[in-house]
């Protein structure tokens, strides 16, 4: 039986393009790119050089801050390009598919076989540690760092998020496996974070956890909002978390001895002509899902994650390193005159400016959404509603304004330390001042890991 944790404030954004139940056969990618960027603190040191032949689980690089932290390539073939920034900054390190999957062998052995020290060394080389989060920060924990506890998040909340219950059925054995993997790493608490809509029997059996059942509006399915309510985190604390999908993949390393490169994504979004789910490989090229799915003659903005949280790319981009979603939606760039002077009936509102405030809390009626800001950055205002739809314990609009003023001091006293950037993703949202509150707040947690050598 496990327990149950209501939480009461939050909003359901519900969006029109949702996945339908259906998986369609992994697409094999012509290329396939690593991106540094997705890995927050990581200065990435290259292993590997324009022309070198690379196998499915071959080190591409390192982290420079924690060298034995290795990433390693999806898919076996050629490194045809490193792709650099400003200031040389290592954007993306791009290989082309042979087709061949080859793959180097870890080699199959027990989990009772390996002691603690063997099991973190075969997770660092096989570059499965990039898949554990530490918070505070949002980075991929130390080798010789010990959380409080562990998170398993087994449900998202987001709009349009996809269905673990679907993806993740029959896969039990792989389940279970990762669950055993942490639980000999740390042998720290493991809690299974589920959701009243949690039916699948595969993630309801799992052993050596201690599930957590919340109830509630989006953002209950964020890390943050989760550990607040099981135990929150302090100075100097440390909590580890990863998705459920992220320990599939550390389950089926160690039944089969190789890296799984596969995992099931949602294609979403109002724009998609036939949103469902894809099995691709980690790193994939959009381009080769986007052709002929998605609507023609429109501008449109291509996120690899959500719409609240997600990242703009290119349509010929590379989707990004921990995202289990693609979403498609209208562009937002064009002007309205007089815009504020229109009843807007069609325009998302959680206030009483537009009509459809009055039941944006309460409608369950799927609706359209571009990019659109509709009005320019202005100043801040105390109006009262970030805490209304922000479930924890903090002053949100006192802790943005710390980050923006740089007071270290200010920022840990109002609970730095328990947050991320999308935790703020609905505050942005319904933010008259139209500000980038979730990259103040990142900026704000970088600053604080620096100075605290993180």
């Amino acid at each position: 039986m496990s327990k149950l944790i209501k939480i009461s404030k939050g909003l359901d954004i519900h969006l029109i393009g949702e996945a339908k139940k259906e998986i369609k056969d992994c697409i094999t990618p012509s290329f396939v790119a690593l991106k540094p960027l997705d890995y927050i603190g990581v200065t990435p040191k290259l292993l590997v050089d324009v022309g070198d032949k690379v196998e499915i689980g071959s080190s591409v690089f390192y982290a420079k801050e924690k060298q034995n932290i290795k990433f390693v390539s999806p898919v076996s073939g050629e490194v045809t390009e490193i792709r650099r920034g400003a200031k040389r900054v290592i954007q993306e390190i791009v290989i082309k598919n042979d087709g061949n999957n080859s793959a180097k062998d870890f080699g199959k052995v027990s989990l009772a076989e390996l002691s603690r020290e063997d099991l973190k060394s075969k997770m660092l080389e096989s570059g499965l540690w990039t898949l554990l989060r530490q918070r505070p920060y949002d980075v991929i924990p130390s080798e010789d760092s010990l959380p409080k506890y562990i998170i398993v998040r087994g449900f998202d909340s987001a709009p349009l998020s996809p269905d673990y219950n679907y993806i993740l059925n029959g896969e039990k054995a792989a389940l279970q496996l990762g669950i055993d993997v942490l639980k000999k790493l740390t042998e720290k608490t493991i809690y299974l974070s589920i959701n009243p809509g949690t039916s699948c029997e595969d993630i309801l059996s799992l052993q050596n956890t201690e599930k957590i059942c919340f109830k509630g509006k989006h953002p209950y399915g964020n890390v943050s909002v989760q550990a607040e309510k099981i135990s929150p985190i302090n100075k100097g604390e440390r909590i580890w978390y990863i998705n459920i999908t992220d320990l599939l993949t550390i389950g089926k390393f160690f039944l089969e001895g190789r890296f799984c490169p596969t995992k099931v994504v949602a294609l979403t979004g109002e724009e998609v002509k036939n949103p469902c789910y894809y099995r691709i490989v980690r790193g994939t090229s959009l381009e080769e899902i986007f052709k002929g799915n998605v609507t023609e003659g429109k501008h449109l903005r291509y996120i690899s994650g959500n719409v609240l949280t997600g990242t703009r790319v290119e349509e010929n981009g590379f989707i990004c390193a921990n995202d289990n979603q693609i979403t498609v939606i209208e562009e937002g760039d064009y002007k309205e005159g007089l815009g504020w002077m229109m009843p807007g009936f069609k325009k998302f509102s959680v206030s009483h400016t537009f009509p459809r405030g009055f039941f944006a809390r309460c409608s369950k009626k799927p609706f359209s959404i571009d990019s659109n800001l509709h009005g320019s950055q202005r100043a801040y205002v105390f109006t009262g509603e970030f805490e209304k739809v922000l479930p924890m314990d903090i002053y949100p609009m006192q802790l943005i304004k710390a980050c923006l003023s740089k007071d270290i001091d200010r920022m840990e006293e109002l609970g730095i330390y328990e947050v991320d950037a999308e935790d703020f993703a609905l505050c942005e949202v319904i933010d008259v001042s139209k500000t980038e509150i979730q990259t103040i707040i990142r900026n704000g947690l970088e600053l604080m890991r620096k100075e605290l050598g993180e």
